[in-house]
């Protein structure tokens, strides 16, 4: 996917993700939220954890999967640590970093942890 059908493919999916984890009582606390070390694309809530998710869509969860590099999840932990920054325990609040993966369905997976799994 390129251009403007990957953006709206890919914002809808992260919709989808939304949805799932809303249904799963979690509260969404940002989409798309930018720092200066690049954008996380949902940030919820569990409880008192704060869950970092990165949204990968494809045909398969397995094409999915493989889009994640290590380069991004680095990008990602230097994001949230910014968006720590804001709470009221900083770095000391309970974080998580998930994978939500979407297939070409639509259907939702996601992999909870999923950065201490690389």
């Amino acid at each position: 996917m390129t251009g403007s059908v990957g953006y709206h493919a890919g914002r809808v999916a992260e919709d989808v993700v939304a949805d799932d984890y809303a249904r799963r009582n979690h509260e969404i606390a940002a989409h798309r939220w930018r720092g200066q070390a690049g954008e996380i694309d949902l940030i919820a809530r569990d409880g008192d954890t704060v869950v970092f998710i990165e949204v990968k869509k494809s045909r398969s969860f397995a094409q999915a999967a493989t889009r994640l590099a290590r380069r991004q999840m680095d990008r990602i932990c230097a994001a949230a640590s910014e968006f720590l920054m804001h709470e009221p325990r900083g770095q000391l609040t309970d974080v998580r970093f998930d994978l939500a993966l979407v297939n070409g369905t639509g259907a939702v997976q996601v992999i909870e942890n999923a950065f201490m799994e690389a």
